[in-house]
């Protein structure tokens, strides 16, 4: 079983939000107490977040549905439902995360540095809370929004500050091992490396980190053997090291021709071709080796290298080739700009911009798209026919109806609000007039259905017991 991963699909899902309360207060000799339902809380946020003591991702490799905790309702007593946990979780430094269609969302490099992976779901707000002077007792709540789901890419790119390159078996394990106190697997078979080894060197006052690429063949940058999988490694390291070869079994090969492959696949990977270079011709404790070493630095020196004869067996020329990559890398730190502090930057809304859109689909249906529209047709009830009736008045009152008669609506035509796979469809009838004048008891909405034949009867007894008192009124004389 592997014990490194440095990609995987991770699907997360943010808590839910609590759903909001609608109670009366009840209290002795307080018959009309009041609206007391709370908010429900908010969903947990699902976060990614940098641990040094975490070196890949193969937990999220065995385990990729992650879910935070969902927010509790709210009760009467104008009580707010608790916050839902947000569920934090560690990746290596250096992870990268994208979406399923393969765009950057966040470099996370530096310990300590987060990402919100998932936005929790906001809870609903209680009747008390919706309570107004024209809506006195609300006899609905607003539902908790759902938590976002995402589906997302991670992907490792070892931060180191030099790179071993080359080809299987060229011995970069034996170098990191005796440069450093790593201990990678070992063996005289190609491809013994399947994952990224790394090593801390210290040169001096020196201090930096060497990784062995592991997997680079002809064809790797296309996909052929391990390369494509680890050369995303070597993005972030600032020296190259090309470790040839001098005393290879195989006859087709030599270290100009080693050297010339592993150079085109990383022009056809890109963006390294900035990075300073070394050659490492190793093995030379074998006769043969010094001896094919003595044939190609000339040749590579001319192409303006840098070239160490090295052994990992004698530890021949080690020290001097750990203090020039200790130089290297410290040039290179120092050409790095200063990092500064990240600074938030503001971007306000356009007072005037209502948010949404209004489109015509056929003939008979109009679709309206908008954060605010899509967001409270969530938060609505259904099943309840004054929340129904306060969803029309809030769309009233942010212009929609205005929207739709301009683009040509008539009553009884469709309307889409939300998307095409998640859309609430209705059949348009344009508001005469909105408020609390039109409720009739809680939970209802005389807009939604006719009057009750209870209702209208008694309102009709009413009129008769008015205009009857009047017409006493009138015809009664005191002085009779």
């Amino acid at each position: 079983m592997t014990t490194f991963v440095d990609r995987v699909e991770l699907h997360v899902g943010a808590g839910n939000g609590g759903h909001g309360c609608a109670s009366v207060h009840r209290e002795k000799f307080k018959p009309l107490g009041g609206p007391d339902g709370g908010d429900g809380g908010r969903g947990g946020d699902v976060i990614l977040v940098v641990d040094p003591e975490v070196t890949t991702l193969l937990e999220y490799h065995h385990r990729p549905h992650r879910k935070a905790t969902n927010g509790k309702p709210g009760a009467g007593g104008n009580r707010t439902g608790a916050l839902g946990k947000d569920l934090v979780l560690p990746v290596p430094d250096g992870t990268v995360v994208l979406d399923a269609d393969g765009e950057v969302l966040a470099d996370l490099v530096g310990p300590g540095t987060a990402f919100v992976a998932g936005q929790g779901g906001r809870g609903g707000l209680g009747n008390a809370a919706l309570a107004s002077p024209r809506r006195k007792a609300p006899g609905f709540a607003l539902l908790g929004e759902p938590g976002e789901s995402r589906d997302l890419v991670l992907e490792l790119k070892t931060i180191a500050d030099v790179a071993l390159v080359g080809y299987p078996s060229a011995g970069k394990s034996s170098l990191i091992s005796v440069l450093s106190a790593a201990k990678p697997k070992i063996a005289d078979y190609p491809f013994t490396t399947l994952v990224p080894n790394l090593g801390v060197v210290t040169a001096g006052d020196a201090v930096y980190t060497v990784a062995d690429v592991p997997g680079l063949i002809p064809g790797a940058s296309e996909g052929r053997g391990l390369g494509l999988e680890f050369l995303r490694h070597v993005e972030r390291c600032e020296v190259l090291v090309h470790v040839l070869d001098c005393a290879t079994l195989e006859s087709e090969r030599d270290p100009l021709s080693d050297f010339a492959v592993i150079e085109e696949e990383l022009a056809q990977y890109g963006g390294l071709g900035d990075r300073p270079r070394l050659v490492v011709l190793n093995k030379t404790d074998i006769p043969e080796g010094q001896d094919l070493a003595d044939i190609v630095r000339p040749d590579l020196e001319a192409r303006g290298l840098r070239v160490f004869e090295v052994s990992a067996v004698s530890r021949k020329g080690l020290r001097e080739l750990s203090f020039a990559l200790g130089a290297l890398v410290a040039e290179a730190r120092a050409a790095k700009p200063q990092e500064e502090a990240t600074r938030v930057v503001i971007r306000p809304k356009a007072v005037n911009d209502a948010g949404f859109t209004v489109t015509a689909e056929g003939e008979d249906l109009f679709r309206v798209r908008g954060e605010k529209p899509e967001r409270w047709v969530v938060q609505t009830d259904f099943a309840n026919e004054e929340a129904v009736g306060y969803l029309a008045d809030r769309l009233n009152r942010l212009g929609v109806e205005e929207e739709l008669v301009r683009a040509g609506a008539r009553e009884g035509d469709g309307v889409a609000i939300g998307p095409e796979d998640n859309a609430v469809v209705f059949d348009w009838e344009p508001t005469v007039s909105a408020g609390a004048e039109m409720l009739g008891r809680r939970g209802e909405d005389h807009r939604m259905n006719p009057l009750r034949p209870a209702a209208r009867r008694r309102r009709d007894r009413d009129a008769e017991r008015k205009d009857s008192a009047q017409r006493e009124f009138e015809e009664f004389d005191p002085f009779e």
